[in-house]
């Protein structure tokens, strides 16, 4: 989970090698990092400036496709997303502060299966 080191302009890098040079100064005026990119969805893109909804979708089935999470499935409500254990700990990990960065995986699943 290198991506998780990124910095701001390692995703603008990223996001210019996936087809998306246009939009790297929205990821960099925004501060999106690495820890970040689990909240760059459909939702959220618009709010980083970036509305075209074909757009919209690739960066987002790329950023699933990077971190290695599952798409949410469509029958499942919004208001209760499925969340597996990557995603729960790319959440976690997204945060600041001593205990995110501390926070390993190998850790997470420890303390789940107790």
């Amino acid at each position: 989970m290198a991506f998780l080191r990124w910095s701001g302009e390692d995703v603008a890098h990223w996001i210019e090698s996936v087809g998306f040079p246009q939009y790297k100064a929205c990821f960099t005026q925004n501060y999106i990092t690495g820890r970040k990119l689990i909240h760059v969805n459909c939702f959220n893109l618009p709010r980083l400036g970036i509305t075209d909804f074909q757009h919209m979708q690739l960066i987002s089935a790329q950023v699933r496709e990077l971190l290695g999470v599952s798409e949410p499935r469509s029958i499942q409500s919004i208001a209760d997303p499925l969340h597996d254990d990557r995603t729960v700990f790319l959440q976690r990990k997204s945060r600041t502060g001593q205990q995110a960065d501390s926070l390993t995986y190998e850790h997470l699943l420890q303390n789940k299966s107790q």
